[in-house]
């Protein structure tokens, strides 16, 4: 039988059944063919005000990294908040576990965990998440099933993976959700992650969130495959290509790769395509792209405003969108006056919870 070509061979493994009558474009094609989550207008206004409590915060966070009451890094969500709140809407609390990288402070907002304690962390006072040991980067929560907040790139996906081996060892019917960035998809461990995940059938979702820069380097100038969400094709996961900036299309993704994740397939491979408007760090300036690529993305693309347009549309009065935002504002100022307002750890709690002495 002759050859196909390299692309019409790559097709063919995409479309054709494999031995088991699987196709790796299954998932992709069933979100093709409804691409919005049908959320009620209730559903939909607590997106929009998760979304608006993330981008608050953040603009939030940003300024008192600027007062100087936030130490070390601190990376910000704005222009991301539509992945995390589809994503982990669709989760269950209860069961399911979230990993993922520096950029967390969305990712654990999204899990409904206190804005005052994340703030208190960022702040670094004995009333944060994480007793004010882990700034921003390094967030932890065990009640809230959120593992991280993990300062090594691409670290995270591993443990995530072994976060997923647990919950089927167990039998407790949990999934853990693993974020990475587009520049952590290049990491060596990631693909080792993929091979383990798919050979034990892992009830594991690896979210890609493709900012489009990594640290501040053009996807299509450090990946040599820039369609991530096929990168599991050679590991026999399936992939979904979503677009990350609106938050309607990411819950509906969202279904689709869970309910194949629970129904014991093994793991699933998602590419957010998505935008942060800020620098990649409190000190990035961000000149590798220009303003105006920037503002017409806030303009054209922004999940919020996305989210109050569908609102609106609907017919929800813009009174109730206005008082959402008032409502969220004043939340946030709690949580920062919260923060500013708390103690430092006392000295002696440098020479604690470093090392676990009981399992």
């Amino acid at each position: 039988m002759a050859k196909t070509s390299g692309g019409a061979a790559a097709a063919a493994a995409q479309t054709e059944p494999d031995d088991d009558g699987f196709q790796l474009r299954s998932l992709q094609e069933a979100h093709s063919t409804s691409r919005h989550y049908p959320a009620s207008d209730d559903e939909l206004l607590r997106f929009y005000q998760q979304m608006v409590l993330i981008r608050r915060f953040e603009e939030k966070a940003g300024q008192l990294y600027g007062l100087g009451l936030v130490g070390g890094f601190c990376h910000l969500y704005i222009g991301q908040e539509a992945v995390a709140v589809g994503l982990q809407s669709a989760l269950d609390p209860d069961k399911d576990s979230v990993i993922t990288g520096y950029r967390d402070h969305g990712h654990m907002l999204a899990y409904g965990i206190d804005p005052k304690l994340i703030m208190a962390e960022l702040t670094g006072r004995q009333a944060g998440i994480s007793k004010g040991k882990g700034g921003s980067m390094h967030m932890f929560s065990l009640e809230h099933h959120f593992y991280g907040g993990h300062g090594i790139v691409g670290a995270q996906v591993p443990l995530g993976t072994g976060l997923a081996f647990a919950h089927k060892y167990r039998e407790d019917g949990g999934v853990c959700m693993t974020y990475f960035g587009d520049g952590a998809a290049n990491q060596g461990q990631v693909y080792e992650s993929f091979n383990m995940a798919s050979l034990w059938k892992l009830p594991v979702v690896f979210v890609i969130e493709n900012n489009g820069y990594a640290m501040g380097t053009a996807v299509k100038r450090s990946s040599a495959e820039t369609e991530f969400y096929r990168r599991g094709t050679a590991f026999r996961i399936p992939g979904l290509d979503v677009n990350g900036m609106d938050v309607l299309e990411v819950r509906q993704a969202a279904e689709v790769a869970l309910d194949f994740v629970r129904k014991g397939n093994g793991p699933v491979l998602m590419e957010l395509n998505t935008y942060r408007y800020r620098g990649h760090s409190m000190s990035d300036p961000a000149k590798y792209r220009s303003r105006e690529e920037v503002q017409e993305m806030r303009e054209k693309h922004d999940p919020i405003e996305g989210a109050k347009t569908e609102l609106l549309a609907r017919g929800v009065p813009e009174e109730r969108i206005k008082e959402i935002d008032k409502q969220t504002r004043a939340i946030v100022t709690e949580a920062a006056d919260f923060a500013e307002n708390s103690p430092e750890p006392a000295l002696e709690q440098l020479y604690t919870d470093v090392l676990v002495e009981s399992y």
